[in-house]
């Protein structure tokens, strides 16, 4: 069984590409999710393995996604502006953050990292 990855960004180009690049490697992929709602919805559905979040969606902030999925012990990747790299990395410790636009190498290993077992 494959590892599913919630792939939530309000940039349409970004998202799908994320999609395809995850698909592309072997992982199940649920998205891309322009907003926080579809995205809360997805979850609720299905658990996630891992997230990859941009903090700022079409109908508002994903703050209280990635608490949530980080409180389940969800591996979450947030994927934002340069500009809040360094202020998302101090208020989610236990997430991975990397700035937009990232290479594809650089998040499959940050996802291959998040999934290994520990």
């Amino acid at each position: 069984m494959s590892m599913r990855i919630l792939v939530a960004d309000d940039e349409f180009i970004t998202g799908f590409d994320l999609c395809d690049t995850f698909e592309e490697a072997g992982y199940e992929v649920e998205g891309p999710h322009a907003g926080l709602c579809s995205a809360m919805e997805a979850c609720e559905k299905c658990r996630p393995d891992l997230a990859i979040l941009d903090i700022e969606l079409a109908d508002g902030p994903a703050y209280d996604l990635a608490q949530r999925l980080i409180d389940d012990n969800v591996p979450v990747i947030l994927h934002s502006e340069p500009s809040d790299v360094s202020r998302l990395a101090a208020r989610f410790p236990r997430a991975k953050t990397l700035a937009k636009p990232c290479p594809p190498a650089e998040l499959l290993d940050a996802v291959s990292r998040a999934l290994a077992p520990a």
